[in-house]
């Protein structure tokens, strides 16, 4: 855990003001561990990828149908055989599901029925959301803090009462939510988690900026656990069915590695295009590309990208949260095919006509994707 900053100068001004405020208070209760509090729509803490979504083409269209309403199963569980890799456990028509070292929800109701509640229950969980495309499928939230990681000292517990935003934990986090249409019928959500850390710069410790973390795998199972409870599933059964989809979770994932195919550079994964295509998917969403659109009929993820090596100075957290801006970055548009064959699969990279991509490009963005599918 990260240590907790603050405002000392404005702190200390108001300190003795709320310790004497607090005197006859009440104890606090003890938080949960998921308390979110965003930090105001559009704030970006990283230079790429920028996130301004450009007009999306509208390949991705929600699947149709009616909703079947039954009962609350709570014994359905449909355990994972020794035939098949996924963990699948459903109630209802909830199902949490756990393959390759992934988990998902599919649920058995059309994407257009689902889209209204998952907005909700990202805009109840205490988030705003920059990216609500339903015609892509896509969600995301922007950064927020997890306040329930700031102690609850007795400091905490007073001064925090009166300058609640002087505390902060030094960490924010952003959610990428895919509502994709099944090809076996009903629609999978994918929930991917990215994270940035404020770190000091200087020996004094006046002085800091943001930098990417490790994501958080449980968080992301976290979330949607409690996706499941909005759904319509109890918190008892909920827990219930994630463990036992981590018990069956199946073998883990093929490994990937990088092949040459007509002096191109490409992504070589020992599983069949249904798997390989929910990792790829799953790979672009928590490397940070711009997924503007995807067909899985041919295979193609449409994304930007922004080349790295573009130095670019960025104006502080705080400094955009009040009101700095600046000109986002020069991005370019690939297409990510997915090929599947014989049990295996190729993901390589094209540019956005569907030829080759420039070989620097093509090779810079096939070793992020390996790294990730690894």
């Amino acid at each position: 855990m990260h240590s907790v900053s603050l405002f000392r100068p404005l702190a200390a001004s108001v300190l003795g003001a709320a310790l004497l405020l607090s005197l006859g208070a009440c104890s606090v209760l003890e938080p949960d561990k998921i308390d979110y509090k965003s930090s105001g729509r559009g704030v970006s803490l990283e230079v790429p990828p920028d996130l301004t979504q450009l007009p999306g083409q509208s390949r991705y269209q929600a699947a149709g149908g009616t909703v079947t309403a039954s009962g609350y199963q709570a014994g359905q569980v449909a355990a994972a055989g020794a035939a098949s890799p996924t963990a699948s456990n459903v109630i209802a028509d909830v199902h949490f599901m756990r393959a390759d070292g992934e988990r998902w929800l599919h649920v058995d109701r059309p994407a257009e029925k689902l889209w209204g509640e998952v907005r909700d229950f990202w805009l109840e969980s205490g988030f705003l959301l920059s990216v609500d495309q339903a015609n892509m499928g896509l969600m995301e939230t922007d950064w927020a803090e997890n306040r329930a990681k700031i102690p609850q000292d007795f400091i905490r517990s007073t001064l925090g009462k009166v300058f609640d935003s002087l505390y902060s934990t030094g960490e924010r986090d952003k959610f990428r939510t895919r509502i994709e249409r099944s090809p076996s019928g009903g629609t999978d959500i994918y929930i991917t988690h990215r994270g940035m850390e404020e770190v000091y710069t200087t020996a004094r410790k006046d002085s800091t900026i943001w930098q990417p973390r490790a994501r958080d795998p449980e968080l992301e199972a976290e979330f949607l656990r409690r996706l499941m409870v909005k759904l319509g599933v109890s918190q008892e059964q909920s827990r219930t069915l994630q463990a036992q989809a981590e018990a069956a979770q199946g073998a883990p994932a093929p490994k990937a590695g990088i092949v040459d195919v007509a002096g191109a550079p490409a992504v070589q994964l020992g599983e069949d295009f249904e798997r390989a295509w929910r990792r790829v998917g799953l790979a672009l969403d928590r490397t940070g590309f711009t997924v503007e659109d995807r067909d899985r009929s041919k295979g193609v993820y449409f994304v930007r990208y922004v080349d790295p090596t573009i130095e670019k100075k960025e104006p502080g957290f705080f400094g955009k949260l009040f009101g700095g801006s600046s000109a986002p970055l020069p991005t370019s548009q690939y297409q990510i095919q997915v090929r599947g064959q014989d049990g295996r699969s190729l993901v390589s990279v094209q540019d956005s006509s569907g030829a080759a991509a420039p070989t620097a490009d093509a090779q810079r963005i096939t070793r992020v994707l390996a790294d990730e599918l690894k």
